[in-house]
């Protein structure tokens, strides 16, 4: 069933607007290079998957504090976040599922293994140079998780001569904000040294009035985090580098089971070291190596302690990754390349619950290839990718992507591609729900888009129908014990239209996104939970002189939760943004969210933050 398309005039403008110049528009042309689509450089806007790019530039302007507040803007993207900052926050991409979403930082990849997921709540902004959001199946380029699509962090990096910078500020909610680094280059080595600290009261997380047992106090949130890069070029053909990221979250939250005087607290770590060997190796061979570790660390206290499972004196579940991989790209021809790569992956999951996992590691080897070619007007994109689990056996996903250019501005794109996500530790081995016998998900993705790019002015227009299989659910067992088990019942189909503009008139920025999709249950038609069928945004930014103000708008639609047994209502929140110069180096800034006070709660029996402002220093060498 295709959806049908909704707000025409909104959609109307946006392309009246990308089409019709005004005066004082700049033909500039885009120079940013991605490379999540392939693994390889591209320029934005030239790639045949839907990609979009937050830049340093974007992060800057938008003072967002964390990674789900830059998100909500991108098109095809709902966060979910109930209870404010800190709060587990999940994002659906196209519809899809949040475990169904692979995210990467620096090239590493962060999903946890019992879970399936990331905890993107605790990555925060001051961290982040930029992000490129990768819409659609790639699983035949980064394997396992990338259903929906590709979400990849790169932090900050040296450049430059060497500077430092530092910003604070506070803000509504008890909200304080600190962060400091120094980076550049100096000869042929480069660093860079980010920290920051984020603290806020909150919001009671629970809404007692509907979940009787929450405690009505404050759920605040503090986060400590760091970056840190080192490189080294010997020459113009061989480079070194190393990277080093780490968030440590402190998150209050409610419970409805137990006492409303209870004081529930998670804590979470994140971290990652990575090194890398960057070897030019001919004219037209291009070798890198990296290895990589990482931990997801996550305990739950209750009243102080650790709280108990199965009989265990506390909740620690942690994964702990290995990675290697080797990527070769050769150069076949002017605008043709070929990719060569394997990957392996070890998974080590702890924990302190009895009597625990059955199985507590598994290795993931991986050999891919991929081709991308341009001949005169055409375009065209092939991967193929086979990995080998020792849970589960092995998966084969492939992509065929096709582009073609009308003209300087007008390019129209297609693909097909297959997809999968592995069961996690907890579907596989959680005591008394993990079945062994469960299969990985599966994806097949047909989208068409058609994308004008004039100068700063860009628009694209895509259509895709994602359907999933063996999707795996929770199904009771045995009622009167009360016993589930993770099984592959249910298959999804997530088809819709996304619009999404971005441009320059003058002094004045234009970012827009609107998509129209439908998410369901493909044998119910039920539709799928918290995943809205239509939502979009509008951004508008303007310079009156050295005052840089904007106003944003965010849009949801209806969405069910509770297993359908509930609505979420629709709701449309407006912003603003602002910065003034006090000096060269100096800049005030200012964050206001909600100000029209509308319920965008995410999920049922959840309080919204209401109205908030942040006020703060920006300082750069």
């Amino acid at each position: 069933m295709k959806p049908k398309m909704k707000y025409p005039l909104f959609a109307a403008a946006l392309l009246c607007a990308a089409l019709s110049p005004s005066p004082g528009f700049a033909e500039e042309p885009m120079e940013i290079l991605v490379e999540t689509p392939t693994r390889t450089a591209q320029k934005a806007g030239k790639t045949i998957a839907d990609t979009t790019v937050i830049t340093a530039e974007d992060i800057r302007k938008s003072q967002a504090p964390d990674l789900p507040t830059l998100l909500r803007d991108v098109v095809g993207v709902e966060i979910s976040q109930p209870g404010g900052m800190g709060k587990p926050a999940s994002v659906y991409l196209r519809g899809s599922n949040s475990d169904d979403v692979l995210v990467l930082v620096d090239g590493v990849r962060r999903n946890a293994a019992t879970l399936g997921t990331t905890a993107i709540d605790q990555l925060m902004a001051d961290q982040i140079d930029h992000i490129e959001v990768v819409r659609g199946n790639v699983s035949s380029v980064y394997g396992t998780g990338a259903i929906g699509g590709v979400i990849q962090i790169f932090t900050k990096r040296g450049k430059g001569a060497p500077a430092f910078n530092a910003s604070a500020g506070v803000g509504s909610l008890g909200t304080r904000r600190v962060s400091a680094g120094l980076g550049g280059a100096q000869g042929n080595t480069d660093f860079s040294v980010q920290v920051s600290s984020f603290k806020t009261d909150g919001v009671s997380a629970l809404n007692p009035a509907l979940v009787p047992n929450a405690n009505p106090d404050r759920d605040g949130y503090r986060n400590n985090s760091v970056s840190a890069s080192l490189g080294h070029a010997f020459n113009a053909d061989h480079r070194v580098s190393a990277s080093l990221f780490g968030s440590y979250g402190d998150n209050q939250y409610d419970s409805g089971f137990g006492l409303p005087t209870d004081v529930n607290v998670n804590k979470e770590q994140m971290w990652k070291l990575a090194l890398a060997s960057d070897d030019q190796i001919s004219e037209k061979w291009h070798s890198k190596v990296q290895v990589a570790n990482g931990v997801d660390q996550y305990r739950d206290y209750l009243n102080g302690a650790p709280v108990a499972f199965f009989g265990s004196p506390s909740s620690l579940f942690q994964t702990t990754s290995s990675q290697f991989g080797w990527q070769n790209t050769l150069r076949l021809a002017d605008q043709q390349r070929l990719l060569l790569g394997a990957e392996s992956l070890r998974q080590q999951v702890s924990t302190d619950i009895t009597p625990g996992y059955a199985v507590t590691a598994r290795t993931v080897n991986s050999i891919y290839t991929g081709y991308t070619g341009q001949f005169a007007a055409h375009e065209l994109q092939l991967n193929l990718r086979q990995d080998r689990n020792s849970q589960y056996g092995n998966v084969n996903t492939w992509l065929t992507g096709y582009g073609y250019a009308f003209n300087d501005a007008w390019r129209a794109t297609a693909s097909y591609s297959t997809a999968f996500k592995a069961p996690t530790f907890n579907d596989l081995y959680y005591p008394n729900y993990g079945n062994p016998a469960v299969r990985p998900e599966r994806s097949r993705n047909v989208e068409a888009g058609l994308h004008y790019h004039v100068g700063v002015q860009q628009v694209d227009m895509v259509y895709f129908d994602n359907r999933i299989t063996d999707l795996i659910n929770t199904v009771e067992v045995d009622p009167v014990n009360f016993v589930y088990r993770a099984m592959n019942v249910d298959s999804a189909r997530i088809s819709g239209v996304e619009l999404s503009y971005s441009g320059r008139f003058g002094n004045t920025g234009v970012k827009a996104a609107l998509t129209n999709q439908n998410p369901h249950d493909a044998i119910t038609g039920v539709q799928l939970d918290r995943r809205a069928k239509v939502h979009g945004s509008l951004g508008v930014t303007h310079r009156f002189g050295e005052l840089e103000a904007g106003v944003e708008w965010q849009h949801s639609g209806t969405r069910p939760d509770a297993s359908n047994t509930r609505t979420l209502p629709a709701y449309d929140v407006f912003g603003v943004t602002g910065s003034y110069p006090l000096s060269k180096t100096t800049q005030r800034v200012l964050r206001g969210d909600n100000l029209t006070n509308q319920n965008d709660t995410t999920a049922y029996g959840y309080n919204f933050l209401g109205p908030t402002f942040f006020v703060g220093i920006n300082y750069h060498q």
